[in-house]
């Protein structure tokens, strides 16, 4: 498992609303990778204020990885998604839909808003561990990611 640059940790933005989902996540990221920072939202609207680190998250770092739910409180997974997407910022990004819903309609939205990936979520922690393994795998040891640079600039 690579760190980021510099040797620093990998900062990962959950936005989920379920208390159940983030544990699982936080347990499964805890459990396969230490160089992984998680930091957890719980609706759209704190997603966007973490990411213009806007009060309460002014000292918040820029994420590698977002993982984005759909079903959220406030503004939903497709307004924040099309936020990111939006900005010149932030759309470099990577965000991946992880959702409870196969509906084919959301798949598609989430791509046609450029979601770089669509995971159904898993149902237990041990296929919680499974599909973080994968996105570990995939997205910090295949990918190249761009390089960090300071929010807003």
């Amino acid at each position: 498992m690579k760190s980021a640059q510099n040797g620093n940790p990998i900062e990962i933005l959950l936005v989920e609303d379920s208390a159940t989902d983030a544990l699982f996540a936080g347990e499964a990221f805890a459990e396969s990778a230490p160089a992984i920072r998680l930091h957890v939202v719980e609706d759209g609207v704190k997603a966007i204020a973490f990411l213009h680190r806007e009060a309460p998250y002014t000292a918040a770092p820029r994420p590698h990885l977002i993982l984005l739910d759909l079903n959220l409180p406030k503004k939903n997974g497709f307004e924040v998604l099309a936020e990111i997407k939006a900005d010149e910022n932030l759309r470099v990004i990577p965000v991946l839909v992880l959702t409870t819903s196969g509906a084919d309609h959301d798949v598609l939205k989430s791509y046609q808003l450029q979601a770089n990936a669509y995971l159904i979520k898993p149902a237990s922690l041990a296929a919680y561990a499974e599909t973080v393994a994968a996105i570990e795998r995939f997205w910090f040891s295949s990918a190249t990611l761009p390089h960090r640079r300071p929010m807003g600039g």
